[in-house]
C-alpha cells in the first residue's frame, strides 16, 4: 500500500487518534453511560482514521478497502450515540429487551455486509471511481438503493436520540444549564454537516464533511465532561442506590449540591412535598444538623448517628457518607446513605425500660416474701413451742385448752395467708389476668387489726384507721388483701384511698 499524505488525511488521522485514545480512556474510567459515549467515540475513531487513509490513497482499490474499514464505524455510530442517549435518560430497560436490540442490530450489521458485498449486487453504491480533487485523488460515489435505507436508519436513531436529551434537559435544574447547551450543540452540528453532504452543498467537493463534525461533536462532550460536569444530572451511584430499598440515598458534587436521590430520602427531612431536591444545597435539606454539614465539607468517610423531627415525630437515623474521587471523568461526589434506626431506639429504650420496671419487681418480690416470711415464721414457732411444752409435760391440759383459741386464730390466719401467697405467685408464674370485684374495704381491714391487736398492745403500738362504714371497693381482693397484710406488719405504715 502507498499512500499520499494530505491536510485533510492529516487532520484525520490525528484527530481520530487521539480520539480513539480518549474513548479507550473513556470506556475504562466511566460508569455505564460514559462508556456507551466510549464505544460512540470508539466508532467515530475508526470512521475519521479510515476515512482519512482513503483520502491518502492513489488507487481504487485501496480506497475501497479503507471504506470497508469506515463502514465500520459509520454502521456502529448511530447504534451507540442511540444507546448513549437511552442510557444517558435512564431508559436502559428498552434496550434491554432482547427483540428491541434485534431490531436496531439488524441494520447496522446489514449494512456492513452490504459494503463488503457490494460489488456483487451494487445494492450499496451503484458506482464508484476515482477523481481528481486539487491535489490529490478523492472516491466519487454513487448511492444505491440500500444507501439511501441506511441514510433514512441513520436519521431516525439520531433523532431519536436528540429527542430523549431534548426532554431530558427540559425537566432539568437551572444549575446544569451549560452542560444542557453543550450537548445540544453538540447533537446538532453532525446533522447539519451530513445533511449538507447529501443536499450537495459540500464545500470541500466530494470530500463528505460528516466524520469532521462528529469530531467536534466528542470533543464537545468531552469537553462536558471535563469543564461542565456533564453526567453531575446522569445517577452516578444509580448501580449502586436502588430506588426500592429503604434506605435513603443522596449524591452530592463538590459544592455540596444534590445530584441524585431516592424517594427514600423524603422521610429524613421535613421539606415541602413541592420542592425540588436536585440542585439544592445541603445544608438546606438537613438545616438543623451542623454535625452531619460539618462531615459532609471535611469528606471523611465516617458513620454518625443522629436524631431528627419530622412531621412531629422523632427519627433515628445513622448516616454512612463516602466520597468518592477516583473518578477522573468527573470531579468528586460524596454518596451518603441514611439508615432509619428509629424502630430499633425505640426497641432498645422499651428494653431498657422494661429492665428497670423488671428491677423494681423483683425488689417489691424480694420485700414482700422477707416480710411475708417474717410473718409466717411468727405464728409458727409459736404452736411448734406450745406443742413441744404440752408434748413435755410443761404445761396443763387446762393452760393448753387457754392457748389453743389464739393458735387456731394463728393457724387460720396464716393458713390464709399462705393460700392467698400461693395463688398469688401462681398468678405472676402463669400470667393470670386480675380478677376485678365488689368488697366491703372496712371489714378486710378491721379482720387484719383484730388478729394484730394482741401484739400491738403488749408492744404498746397503737393501730388507727379511719375507714367510713360500707366504704365499697371494685378491685382485685386478693391483691388488696395481701397490700394490707405487708403494710399492718410494717409500723410506720399508712394507707391512703380515693
Amino acid at each position: 500500500m502507498s499512500f499520499t499524505l494530505n491536510s485533510y488525511a492529516l487532520v484525520l488521522l490525528f484527530f481520530g487518534t487521539l480520539t480513539a485514545i480518549m474513548a479507550i480512556y473513556i470506556f475504562k474510567r466511566g460508569t455505564t453511560v460514559v462508556r456507551w459515549f466510549g464505544l460512540m467515540m470508539g466508532s467515530n475513531a475508526i470512521w475519521s482514521i479510515a476515512y482519512g487513509l482513503e483520502l491518502a490513497s492513489g488507487t481504487l482499490h485501496q480506497a475501497l478497502f479503507f471504506v470497508n474499514l469506515e463502514y465500520i464505524g459509520i454502521a456502529t455510530l448511530p447504534l451507540n450515540w442511540f444507546l448513549f442517549c437511552l442510557s444517558f435518560c435512564n431508559k436502559e430497560c428498552w434496550y434491554k429487551k432482547p427483540h428491541n436490540l434485534t431490531i436496531i442490530l439488524i441494520v447496522p450489521i446489514t449494512t456492513i455486509l452490504m459494503v463488503w458485498t457490494n460489488p456483487l449486487h451494487h445494492l450499496h453504491y451503484k458506482e464508484v471511481s476515482m477523481v481528481n480533487y486539487t491535489s490529490f485523488p478523492v472516491l466519487k460515489i454513487h448511492p444505491g438503493i440500500w444507501y439511501r435505507m441506511f441514510t433514512i436508519y441513520f436519521y431516525s436513531l439520531l433523532a431519536c436520540g436528540c429527542y430523549l436529551i431534548f426532554n431530558k434537559f427540559k425537566s432539568s435544574d437551572p444549575i446544569y444549564k451549560k452542560q444542557n447547551y453543550s450537548i445540544i450543540i453538540a447533537a446538532i452540528i453532525p446533522w447539519i454537516g451530513n445533511l449538507c453532504y447529501l443536499l450537495g452543498l459540500r464545500p470541500l467537493g466530494f470530500i463528505d464533511i460528516t466524520p469532521f463534525a462528529f469530531i467536534l461533536t466528542s470533543f464537545l462532550i468531552f469537553l462536558g465532561i471535563y469543564r461542565f460536569r456533564l453526567f453531575d444530572i446522569v445517577p452516578i451511584a444509580r448501580e449502586k442506590v436502588l430506588e426500592l430499598m429503604s434506605d435513603g440515598f443522596l449524591v452530592v458534587d463538590e459544592k455540596h449540591r444534590v445530584i441524585d436521590y431516592n424517594s427514600a430520602l423524603l422521610q429524613f427531612t421535613d421539606l415541602p412535598a413541592r420542592q425540588k431536591v436536585i440542585g439544592t444545597a445541603i445544608q438546606d435539606i438537613f438545616p438543623h444538623q451542623p454535625a452531619l454539614i460539618k462531615k459532609i465539607e471535611a469528606a471523611n468517610n465516617c458513620k454518625i448517628e443522629l436524631q431528627t423531627t419530622v412531621k412531629g415525630q422523632t427519627i433515628y437515623f445513622e448516616v454512612e457518607i463516602l466520597t468518592q474521587q477516583e473518578n477522573k471523568l468527573n470531579s468528586a461526589f460524596t454518596i451518603i446513605k441514611l439508615q432509619d434506626l428509629t424502630v430499633a431506639k425505640k426497641d432498645a429504650l422499651m428494653a431498657k425500660e422494661q429492665a428497670l420496671e423488671l428491677e423494681k419487681v423483683n425488689q417489691l418480690k424480694d420485700r414482700i416474701f422477707s416480710i411475708i416470711a417474717h410473718d409466717l415464721r411468727g405464728p409458727m414457732v409459736n404452736l411448734s413451742e406450745v406443742l413441744k411444752m404440752f408434748s413435755y409435760n410443761q404445761i396443763s391440759d387446762e393452760e393448753f385448752k387457754a392457748l389453743s383459741p389464739v393458735l387456731s386464730k394463728d393457724i387460720v390466719y396464716t393458713t390464709d395467708l399462705l393460700e392467698n401467697i400461693l395463688h398469688w405467685s401462681r398468678s405472676q408464674l402463669k400470667g393470670f389476668g386480675i380478677k376485678k370485684e365488689f368488697f366491703n374495704v372496712r371489714n378486710i381491714i378491721l379482720n387484719e387489726i383484730n388478729y394484730h391487736i394482741s401484739s400491738a398492745s403488749l408492744k404498746k403500738v397503737k393501730i388507727l384507721h379511719d375507714v367510713f362504714p360500707n366504704q365499697i371497693a371494685y378491685a382485685d381482693l386478693l391483691m388488696f388483701q395481701i397490700v394490707i397484710n405487708l403494710n399492718s406488719i410494717n409500723q410506720n405504715a399508712k394507707i391512703w384511698f380515693d
